[in-house]
């Protein structure tokens, strides 16, 4: 079976917790890791609304176009309701993440 992802780009597989964004209720979201953060930011891309990276996600069997979002040194990925619903997580969940970081 072919390759669904696009030519180009660059995968990241981390785990980490899911925690709720503070400053506003019923946001999750997990952290990539600084590393790989590290070298998603070196990536020449075109700018894009706060800074963010279009990204190709996968938790368990649910698999989604999102984008990542650069704050504290780290990207952070937004888990939407129809993921934490389907995977049956949530906040305090450590989770595994496949992302694939497209190009441009």
């Amino acid at each position: 079976m072919p390759d669904p992802r696009p030519a180009g780009g660059m995968q990241v597989d981390f785990t980490a917790v899911i925690y709720e964004w503070s400053s506003r209720r019923n946001w999750f979201f997990v952290d990539v890791p600084p590393e790989p953060s590290a070298d998603i930011a070196d990536r020449p891309r075109m700018p894009r609304g706060f800074d963010s990276v279009r990204v190709t996600a996968t938790v368990g069997g649910t698999t989604w176009d999102t984008s990542i979002f650069p704050g504290g040194g780290t990207y952070a990925l937004p888990l939407k309701r129809a993921v934490l619903k389907a995977e049956q997580i949530g906040e305090g969940d450590e989770i595994a993440v496949v992302l694939f970081v497209h190009d441009g």
